[in-house]
């Protein structure tokens, strides 16, 4: 009866010692991160640097073992599966429907074997063995670039093609650059004689900062309908002007604004982008009713932008605004009522209006529509 009081003793003891413990491992662990996020903190930009120069090196062992990792669990997860739902072994009716249906998937002729161009959008440079038939004219035409760009990109002398050489192939027409110290989007812009505002909007461009468009030495930049120097004195650089606005007929689109036009429509800007002075009025396009109007956000890089529904299925919408000058239910005159000032707001490099035409919530280039 006696070692009951020295049992409470030691199991109080026990408790302050383990409170002690407890305390000095939660101690001891927030220094430990809060001295790794100093390190991090520190380092991030030598990891943010090599993971920009070198992200594509490793996109493809990544897949690979990606898909082999699916596969092993695929192997390992088949007997449970089948013990577990046995209908898929016993049903002979299930089976034979899948083993016909197998039978006709891999039943797809003799051109099997066969390679063909993809026409989705490219993110990337890839590599093209030149085949029987094949002229600088016929492959620019596949791929949807420019001769010149084939050109450019491997330093050919002449427009001689042999069978089995290899070329490497834009994604668009334009210029590969790999980015020098000091180099900005607007000093890049200018040495390839085209638009900033080009670079910018290319999807797969990557930048340190999206918001400021700073960029990392060692990466590789598109730079779309780029004119390498010494070719831009035999190159003619087009100049188009947006004429209008002016008073627009039923049904028709009239022009936002008169100025230049920097940048057509184009799988990756299905949209014009109009240059003018910051300050310029920007018309209704055609008459509706405005029924979205965004003002000093971000709103995905249109900035202050305002959209106006026609009541036809199409839409128009007119971003990068100074200022807006209607609200969300107002209704406007097309080729009359100045819906706001060209800008420099969202995601832009220089005073334009980013105009885009919708049919059924969808952008469509706005060329044929236009007045």
């Amino acid at each position: 009866m006696h070692k009951l009081p020295y049992l409470l003793v030691a199991l109080v003891r026990l408790k302050a010692d383990f409170s002690g413990f407890l305390n000095f491992f939660y101690r001891y662990s927030e220094n430990k991160i809060v001295r790794l996020s100093l390190f991090f903190e520190k380092n991030k930009n030598i990891l943010v640097k090599f993971f920009m120069m070198k992200r594509g090196r490793y996109s493809r062992p990544f897949l690979h073992f990606a898909t082999i990792g699916v596969l092993g669990v695929g192997v390992i997860s088949a007997p449970f599966l089948a013990s577990t739902y046995p209908v898929f072994s016993s049903n002979s009716s299930l089976n034979t429907q899948i083993a016909s249906s197998s039978e006709q998937s891999i039943n797809v002729g003799d051109n099997v074997f066969q390679t063909e161009v993809s026409q989705k959008p490219r993110d990337k440079t890839i590599t093209y063995t030149v085949q029987k038939g094949d002229t600088l004219s016929t492959i620019s035409q596949k791929f949807g670039i420019s001769e010149d760009t084939i050109r450019w990109a491997n330093d050919l002398s002449d427009d001689t093609l042999n069978v089995g050489d290899t070329l490497k192939i834009l994604p668009v027409t334009g210029v590969s650059y790999k980015v020098q110290k000091g180099d900005t989007v607007y000093t890049i812009a200018k040495k390839f004689d085209t638009d900033p505002q080009k670079i910018v909007d290319f999807p797969f461009n990557d930048f340190a900062n999206p918001e400021t468009f700073s960029l990392v030495e060692g990466q590789m930049l598109i730079v779309p309908d780029g004119i390498q120097p010494e070719a831009q004195p035999f190159v003619k650089h087009e100049v188009y002007i947006a004429q209008g606005p002016v008073p627009v007929a039923a049904g028709g689109f009239t022009w936002p604004v008169h100025g230049i036009i920097t940048q057509f429509a184009s799988w990756y800007h299905m949209a014009l982008d109009i240059a003018a002075p910051i300050g310029t009025p920007i018309i209704a396009a055609r008459s509706g009713t405005v029924v979205e109007v965004n003002t000093g956000t971000w709103d995905y890089g249109y900035g202050n932008d305002v959209i106006i529904d026609h009541g036809d299925g199409t839409k128009t919408l007119y971003a990068h605004m100074l200022n807006v000058n209607v609200s969300v239910g107002q209704t406007v005159t097309g080729g009359s009522s100045v819906i706001g000032w060209i800008g420099v707001t969202g995601r832009t490099t220089g005073p334009h209006v980013h105009f885009e035409i919708r049919k059924d919530n969808v952008p469509v280039n706005p060329l044929p529509y236009l007045q």
